[in-house]
């Protein structure tokens, strides 16, 4: 039986949706249990003046989605509504790690029939020093303090040069409406980042937008194998057999500059004389007692946020300039792009709360999505599945109970450690049916006595395999069950791309 737990922890209402026949990682139900002693931090801070009231600074609810497994500090998959602050460390340091996911009029038989000349230049591309992303730094600030809509503002500065041919401003300010916060976080200052920016009018190559990054994160080509939900389907120009992208990419050293200064912030105003949380978890109060630390905090999360935004839509970029190379002129159309790790303020009856999310989807309903072009199906909801397994479109429900939430994947069942000891026929199996393109080639005739090279990167694979993951057709079927979300297609791989 699939099944929601309810329980507390502390004074913590938790809920927690489990796939059939499984129970929490204890890891990380012990990682949670030391992140809920932060009520014990709040219960010191209502003590000192000027920083909590009493009936503002309570964490109101916890839940954790059917993909929840240890993470660092806190756990992944953990949604968290608090009123009166907000946690930095609740939405961790990969700022705006989220999905991208286009269409396309592409054909699966035409991208096999290219496929060895596809992965000679995907490799180049995203790996060998390929892509050409010049940028002023008119731009990179405009980026960091306005996002996508700083982009738009700027885009000529680039001169068309190199992956910037593909940046047509009209289809652009048609896709700041498909994108979480239209991609433009509004900032007050650029904080740390001045190096980053450089000479204001000159352009200068960085060696991070157009990057994938590790661990989990990939760039993927999929065909639309199921429809579940014609008519949703139809609108959103999903066909089946069709080609599809999807990108699950972060703010990579931006995010994590971002974090390492959000937790300095959180230091600073923490009260002189009061004993440090032993969980090493701090609030910002959002009551406007420290407007500067708010100030502080807001701009450099979204400095973070924006650099995500902009990240996802050169990747797209790049798979586009590999498409059009090989293929020959194609569409891509963006279907959407969202965060998974981030802080949404939101009024919940009449009241200001705020919407923590580590590794978890927004999954708006048809209420919260007024105004948009998803107003009469909910928000698209995108849950990749393991290197090589399927992966699910939905529309969100807008779901309270499950905070309007959903899972940003499949899941851990074994940590990376754990999944590089893997069984040794399965991953072949799974290397004889899958096509993955990473840095290395392992087909190269020099690196055939690179042992040390080959076992790096079979570790690499190992570690992302999909025994490593739940399984993430179970762990949609808690999402249709409890009304997180409904089924919209279900798409397979034909190759990815991965770090």
């Amino acid at each position: 039986m699939i099944h929601k737990m309810e329980y507390k922890d502390r004074d913590t209402i938790i809920s927690c949706y489990l796939p059939e026949g499984s129970a929490p990682d204890k890891n990380a139900v012990e990682e949670l249990h030391q992140m809920t002693a932060l009520e014990q931090t709040l219960e010191r801070l209502t003590e000192i003046p000027g920083f909590f009231r009493r009936d503002l600074g309570r964490i109101e609810k916890i839940i954790l989605t059917p993909d929840f497994h240890k993470g660092a500090g806190i756990p992944i998959g953990t949604v968290m509504k608090t009123k009166g602050f907000v946690v930095p460390q609740a939405m961790g340091n990969d700022i705006n790690c989220g999905m991208r996911f286009y269409t396309t009029d592409l054909s699966e038989g035409k991208i096999l029939e290219k496929l060895p000349e596809l992965t000679k230049k995907l490799r180049h591309i995203f790996f060998e020093g390929g892509r050409q992303i010049p940028m002023t730094g008119r731009q990179r600030q405009a980026l960091f303090r306005y996002g996508l809509e700083g982009l738009l503002e700027t885009n000529q500065d680039s001169k068309k040069i190199g992956l910037w041919q593909y940046y047509q401003p009209g289809i652009q300010e048609k896709w700041l409406n498909r994108t979480v916060f239209r991609g433009s976080i509004k900032t007050d200052d650029t904080e740390g980042l001045e190096d980053f920016i450089g000479s204001y009018g000159q352009l200068t190559y960085d060696d991070q937008i157009g990057t994938i990054g590790g661990g989990n994160h990939f760039l993927e080509v999929q065909r639309v194998a199921e429809i579940y939900d014609n008519q949703t389907a139809n609108a959103w120009k999903i066909k089946k057999g069709a080609v599809a992208v999807m990108i699950h990419a972060g703010s990579l050293t931006i995010g994590h500059h971002s974090g390492l200064l959000n937790q300095k912030i959180c230091q600073e105003i923490y009260p002189t004389g009061l004993p440090r949380p032993d969980n090493r978890i701090y609030p910002i109060p959002m009551n406007g007692q420290m407007p500067q630390a708010e100030k502080r905090f807001w701009s450099s999360s979204g400095n973070a946020a924006n650099f995500g935004f902009v990240n996802r839509l050169f990747l797209g970029f790049m798979i586009q300039e590999v498409f059009t190379n090989v293929t020959g002129e194609c569409e891509l159309d963006l279907l959407y792009d969202a965060p998974h790790n981030y802080i949404w303020k939101r009024q919940d009856a009449g009241e200001t709360c705020y919407i923590h999310r580590k590794g978890a989807c927004c999954a708006g309903g048809c209420e919260d999505m007024e105004g948009t072009e998803f107003a009469c199906f909910g928000e698209p909801v995108m849950i990749p599945g393991s290197m090589g397994s399927s992966s699910y479109l939905l529309r969100g429900l807008g779901n309270p109970d499950s905070l309007w939430s959903a899972s940003h994947g499949a899941g851990r069942k074994k940590s990376r450690g754990d999944a590089i000891w893997g069984n040794d026929e399965a991953f072949r199996q799974f290397m004889e049916q899958f096509h993955v393109i990473t840095p290395i080639d392992p087909a190269r005739m020099d690196l055939k006595g690179r042992r040390d090279i080959l076992k790096k990167w079979e570790e690499s694979i190992r570690a992302e395999a999909p025994y490593a993951y739940k399984e993430i057709d179970e762990v949609v079927k808690v999402h249709t069950i409890h009304q997180m979300a409904a089924l919209v297609a279900r798409l397979e791989p034909i190759f990815t791309v991965k770090a």
